[in-house]
């Protein structure tokens, strides 16, 4: 029989995962570490595919890798100073780096920094529900939003759309049902795991995105990276 903490520990790491069922596809390639890599469909690009990268903190690695089996450009998003100076100082033509982030809206939010200074990434998440995060230190940046962005920019589609934002992606998937655009395929990590975003804020989210034509085609041991495809790609 299993023992009553076991029990509860098996089922306390369940509840706090989404349902991961996926549609298995042929040509998918995993780039990057283990920490910033994602998988993607790889027979659908080429040196033009257009990619946006939301995110970037201290790990290049997946950007990189696309970089150079593709030989495309990589626009990276990410207005933390950390994240700009660690993006700065990588030496390739192929990253555009863009200093500004990614939310549901246009204009200047606060970021605030995380409580442990060996980590990088700033949230606009609220400090009062997250132990993860404070308000000390906290500064203001610019964000945009995905259709203004890829106004200012020019691209009537994405084909790549890799966002890790810190909780703000569930505000970015309810801008981006409003409001859909061309996408070819959405790789993102999902913060369920952060205290006050719970699991089922992540299963609306996939719910959306199916709505909006993405098909679901991996996802990590974590339950948190996946990878999306639009059924128009297929």
């Amino acid at each position: 029989m299993e023992r009553p903490g076991l029990l509860f520990s098996w089922w306390s790491t369940l509840r706090n995962r989404p349902a991961r069922k996926v549609d298995a596809l042929s040509e998918c390639s995993s780039l990057g570490s283990t920490y910033g890599g994602y998988t993607v469909k790889s027979n659908l690009l080429g040196p033009d595919s257009v990619v946006y990268s939301f995110g970037i903190g201290e790990d290049l690695s997946f950007d990189l890798a696309l970089i150079e089996r593709f030989g495309l450009t990589v626009h990276a998003f990410d207005p933390t100073p950390r994240a700009i100076a660690f993006t700065r100082g990588v030496a390739s033509s192929n990253i555009v780096l863009h200093e500004y982030g990614l939310l549901d809206r246009d204009g200047v939010v606060t970021f605030n920094p995380p409580k442990n200074p060996a980590h990088v990434s700033q949230s606009v998440l609220d400090p009062s529900i997250s132990d993860r995060i404070t308000s000390v230190g906290s500064t203001e940046f610019e964000v945009r939003r995905l259709s203004t962005i890829a106004g200012d920019l020019g691209h009537g589609e994405i084909d790549v759309l890799k966002m890790d934002v810190e909780g703000a992606e569930y505000g970015v998937i309810d801008d981006l049902e409003r409001n859909p655009m061309p996408i070819g395929q959405i790789l993102l990590e999902f913060h369920h795991m952060l205290p006050g975003i719970r699991v089922a804020q992540t299963e609306r989210a996939i719910d959306q995105l199916r709505g909006l034509g993405f098909r679901p085609f991996a996802v990590s041991d974590t339950g948190r990276e996946w990878s999306f495809i639009h059924e128009s790609r297929l």
